[in-house]
């Protein structure tokens, strides 16, 4: 399960781009609790999603030129120059070179040869977010993409990732977990086949990685949500073994997920 513990390939950073960061953070703040802090003068607007002082993920504004709302999913390297370089060998593009993040660490901007887009992140003073998988956090990061075996194929050259299939109702699901450990201790997420699972066409379903949120309600999290001014993507629903599910998109359209796991997770 995801922790703060960070090895090679695991999610250590999550943000959010939005254009309006204040309505986002109030938005986010009616749904899951959480406060809204600066990262100060120097950081453009840059700011902090947090749960009882500890920050769950950051926030700021779209930068890139045409760029839509949307979750970004940050992996840990421990040497962001060579994972950039396994990143092009493997098909994939660099949309922004590694960069010096004021001595907190080095960040890179990364799409995958699909399409769905991911961010690397070398810890210097600020090694990733601080709690995950505790309610109203980060709880699994999952791709949705084309070709699941392909996608396997290039973050296991760029991570070393390992994966455990799973059958599912109407196709197969990659568990992904980092290369070193106990593989089941290791998981962190998944692949599964775009448009088998939620957003479908009105989520605007395009290869991504999108982030699930645990919840100890999913149905009321659902309910908050829409009377923040969010949008229902795929309604609460239970899936066997894994628990209940829900997709959501924010009154900007950045996709994410609730999950409120099975018990036996």
């Amino acid at each position: 399960m995801l922790g703060t513990d960070f090895s090679k390939g695991s999610p250590n950073w999550l943000d959010l781009g939005s254009p309006d960061t204040a309505a986002a953070a109030a938005f986010y703040g009616a749904v899951f609790g959480w406060s809204h802090a600066s990262a100060g003068p120097d950081a453009g607007g840059y700011g902090f999603l947090q749960r009882d002082g500890k920050t769950v993920a950051g926030l700021g504004q779209l930068t890139e030129e045409g760029a839509k709302s949307a979750w970004m999913v940050y992996f840990m390297t421990p040497d962001i120059q060579a994972t950039v370089t396994a990143v092009k060998d493997g098909g994939g593009t660099i949309r922004m070179e590694p960069e010096d993040a004021m001595a907190e660490g080095w960040l890179a901007q990364a799409t995958d040869p699909q399409g769905a887009q991911f961010a690397l992140w070398q810890p210097g003073k600020t090694a990733g977010f601080e709690v995950a998988s505790a309610e109203n956090t980060l709880l699994w990061a999952e791709l949705h993409v084309p070709d699941p075996a392909a996608a396997f194929t290039f973050y296991n050259g760029v991570f070393g990732w390992r994966r455990e299939e799973m059958q599912a109702p109407g196709m197969t699901y990659q568990v992904l977990s980092i290369e070193e450990g106990d593989q089941q201790q290791g998981s962190f997420g998944g692949i599964a086949p775009m448009g088998d699972g939620a957003g479908g066409e009105s989520g605007g379903e395009r290869p991504r990685w999108v982030p699930y949120f645990n919840v100890a309600d999913a149905d009321a999290t659902e309910a908050a949500a829409v009377n923040a001014g969010g949008t229902v993507l795929m309604p609460s629903t239970d899936v066997p073994d894994v628990g209940r599910i829900a997709w959501l998109a924010d009154p900007f359209g950045a996709v994410f997920a609730l999950l409120k796991p099975n018990p036996r997770m």
